[in-house]
């Protein structure tokens, strides 16, 4: 069984996290409460996205794992106000799913789970660079490197750089995270200190890794402004984000592999 409520503007951007990347997604529910692990077709970008059971304003759930078109599942939940609640409920019997927004009503035909992307593992990475950066940084990282490329690296290094390198000399001594792009005609980079950051260890390492701007630009835009993201990276390794929605309602994990180059 599974019946719920839950908030329209908590489940409107928890679900545009997981669709940024797939279009259909296994859903498990338990009495944990929501959760999606899912992969892109590319097998480049992953998200995992929790919502715990006291994030709803009621839940109730057996063990259930549930085949969703995030795009049909979108449109109906785009129909809600911010503040309206919206209800779920699972028709056993016809293993439809039917959705309530104040006087709509739709019921919604789920997908064969066992036709949808096997769930991806969750790598447990070690990597030296860890930086806690404000959403609104990282998403104007991103938009410059998309005016000069189509990927762009991020980079921890012990010392800043040099004024002829970021324009600017006022950067941490201790370490910096810095985000850069090269094209064929122009460069863009941004360069955080201690001071423009929540945290920042480098582990006493440098690293580097680049990454498709497509993957990158869609999960940035997914990332909330005041949200404190908690970035980890390597040296030509996955980058992983880790971030909070609505205060903590749900948490969400984006992995996405680098792109390497050949020398």
């Amino acid at each position: 069984m599974f019946r719920s409520e839950i908030n329209a503007g908590l489940l409107k951007s928890s679900v545009d996290t997981v669709s940024v990347l797939v279009d259909e997604c296994k859903v498990r529910l338990d009495e944990e409460g929501l959760s999606i692990k899912a992969v892109d077709p590319a097998n480049v970008g992953m998200v995992e996205l929790d919502i715990p059971a006291e994030s709803f304003e009621s839940y109730e759930a057996d063990d259930e794992l549930l085949g969703l078109n995030l795009v049909r599942f979108e449109d109906i939940v785009g129909m809600a106000n911010k503040g309206d609640t919206i209800v779920m409920e699972l028709d056993e019997e016809t293993r439809k799913l039917t959705i309530r927004i104040d006087g709509l009503r739709y019921t919604l035909s789920l997908i064969d789970p066992d036709s949808i992307h096997q769930e991806p593992n969750v790598p447990d990475l070690d990597l030296p660079g860890d930086i806690d950066v404000a959403g609104r940084e990282l998403r104007r990282g991103v938009k410059a490197a998309g005016m000069v490329s189509d990927h762009m690296a991020f980079g921890v290094s012990e010392q800043s750089s040099d004024g002829a390198s970021t324009g600017s000399t006022d950067v941490s001594d201790d370490g910096t995270f810095y985000m850069r792009a090269e094209g064929d005609t122009d460069d863009v980079r941004v360069d955080l200190g201690e001071d423009d950051l929540i945290s920042l260890d480098t582990g006493g390492e440098e690293a580097e890794s680049l990454f498709s701007l497509d993957y990158l630009d869609s999960m940035a835009k997914a990332i909330p402004n005041d949200a404190a993201v908690a970035v980890e990276v390597g040296d030509d390794y996955p980058v992983k984000m880790n971030f909070e929605l609505a205060g903590g309602d749900a948490h969400v994990t984006y992995l996405l592999a680098p792109r390497i180059e050949n020398e």
